[in-house]
């Protein structure tokens, strides 16, 4: 068996946990909204044709924040067409996901399914297709209590009250080929400065992200961050991050690993922004919103043909996740909650159907996916203080990554409990955890469970939806406390004052 420690102190503090740290994305993508939130009809739909079996889900996720409405979508997007009478509105061609838009669901439908989930919104405006008026317009409509023709126009719609939407992403992804209205990135940091400047004039206390790389793999990674910062850098308050991962050519224990590539994505934008600060003379720091990650296989989409003609809310980028899908998700959460001093907020790329946690059927069941898990034990049990925690222990050599240790963990800490998050990579050989908790006192391992299955490739259903999920870890042991994590398994561990 393998072995491994890991020290807990909790005078070695990170940062405290940051709650945006589990936000999530709906992006008019296909069937996110349309047959995922929102599905008139269903058994379970309420008076506005929310789906309360996936409002159900989506709080016990643990959601914090919802970015919306996209994602590719918001480079073509009109917001205006989605407000208003329902029947008035416009159905548009999307050419991001080459479907119809009906915009049944537009920015107040959205602020409200928002606030009946719990959740803070963040809206993306479009910098692809349209502008500065086009953004402060918006801002109006959501922000301005009333006076004006667009909050009158949004109070006249039924929201009296103005949304006051305080998180704001200046565009999507703007420096891929992909995008509608792909920009430069001298072109984009123009662009982004005019627009964050004329929206702090309407509200100079808004959170301004700029779009970073959506990739470490970018030809223009690291340029691109450097150009568009030293454009923005005293406007606005975040740069973007964009990671997906799939397992590669049966390469498990390097899909496992993956983590180490989101690592490095944050450490380097962190110094690009430290650098271009410190060059710019300015004593501020800029945070990173890692605002869409997740498993996504990637390749399959892109071998796909599009969908004939234009469907509306065709069935698109509906992966269906496995335990060891589960395992790198946990190590990907991991990792973004030991950089908690720099990543101010992160939204998993999506909430249901698309890429998601949540799975539905139009009209039927909705489940969960092995990915649910991961997220909601965090989103529940990270709280408090996040801990510098540095394993000890085996590693293993992959094809990407060189050579990566077995234990990828973190611990956070709060006058009631401390939690340890840990992820045991190795495909084969469980892993024995031995925790010095001596700098904590008295404590006891209180709950642990373990996410783990014999067939690393187990998936859940709407047949079969507990398949893989949480289970009590009998395997631990006090003084000194001791784990034993099984090959290719995500476990949490919750300590408590004896």
């Amino acid at each position: 068996m393998l072995q491994a420690q890991l020290t807990i102190d909790p005078a070695h503090r990170v940062a405290p946990v940051r709650r945006r740290t589990f936000g999530t994305f709906v992006e008019h993508l296909g069937r996110c909204v349309y047959t995922g939130i929102y599905e008139p009809g269903h058994p379970t739909a309420d008076a506005e044709g929310f789906r309360g079996d996936v409002l159900a889900l989506t709080r016990e996720l643990g959601v914090t924040t919802v970015r919306y409405p996209g994602g590719n979508f918001v480079s073509g997007y009109r917001w205006e067409d989605g407000v208003g009478p329902r029947e008035r509105r416009p159905r548009r061609l999307d050419l991001a996901w080459h479907s119809t838009e009906t915009n049944e669901i537009g920015v107040d439908e959205f602020v409200r399914w928002s606030r009946l989930a719990g959740l803070e919104p963040m809206m993306a405006v479009n910098l692809g297709t349209r502008g500065v008026a086009e953004a402060v317009d918006l801002l109006e409509y959501c922000n301005i209590p009333s006076g004006t023709t667009l909050s009158d126009l949004r109070v006249a719609g039924g929201a009296k009250e103005p949304h006051d939407i305080r998180m704001w992403c200046l565009g999507n992804e703007m420096d891929g080929p992909w995008q509608i209205g792909h920009k430069t990135a001298h072109e984009y940091g123009r662009l982004a400065a005019e627009t964050a400047r004329a929206m702090r004039m309407v509200d100079p206390g808004l959170e301004l992200v700029a779009c970073g790389s959506s990739g470490s793999s970018m030809p223009t990674f690291g340029s691109w961050e450097t150009t568009v910062l030293e454009e923005t850098y005293d406007l606005v308050d975040h740069i973007s991050c964009h990671a997906y991962y799939e397992e590669k050519d049966g390469d498990l224990g390097g899909f496992l690993a993956c983590a180490t590539d989101m690592e490095h994505f944050i450490s380097t934008v962190v110094s690009i922004a430290d650098q271009v600060g410190a060059r710019l003379g300015s004593g501020k720091k800029i945070s990173v919103s890692f605002d869409e990650w997740n498993i996504w296989y990637l390749s399959r989409h892109q071998s796909a043909p599009p969908p004939p003609d234009w469907p509306v809310a065709p069935p698109l980028l509906e992966d269906h996740y496995h335990l060891a899908d589960a395992v790198a998700f946990g190590g990907l959460l991991v990792t973004l909650l030991r950089h908690s001093d720099r990543v101010a907020a992160a939204c998993l790329a999506q909430l249901v159907n698309v890429i998601a946690p949540i799975m539905t059927e139009p009209g039927g069941r909705a489940w969960r996916q092995t990915t649910f898990h991961p997220f909601a034990q965090a989103a529940r049990y990270a709280s408090g203080d996040v801990l510098l925690t540095e394993p000890v222990g085996p590693s293993y050599e992959t094809g990407e990554f060189g050579q990566v240790p077995v234990l990828h963990a973190v611990a956070t800490h709060d006058d009631r409990f401390t939690t340890v998050f840990a992820v045991n990579r190795s495909v084969t050989e469980p892993l024995e955890l031995e925790l010095d908790t001596r700098a904590l006192g008295a404590v006891r391992i209180a709950e642990a469970t373990t996410l783990t299955h014999e067939d690393v490739y187990a998936r859940n259903t709407a047949d079969d939806p507990e398949r893989v999920a949480p289970r009590p870890n009998t395997s631990h042991r006090s003084d000194p406390a001791r784990i034993v994590l099984p090959p290719v398994s995500w476990n949490v561990i919750r300590l408590a004052r004896s």
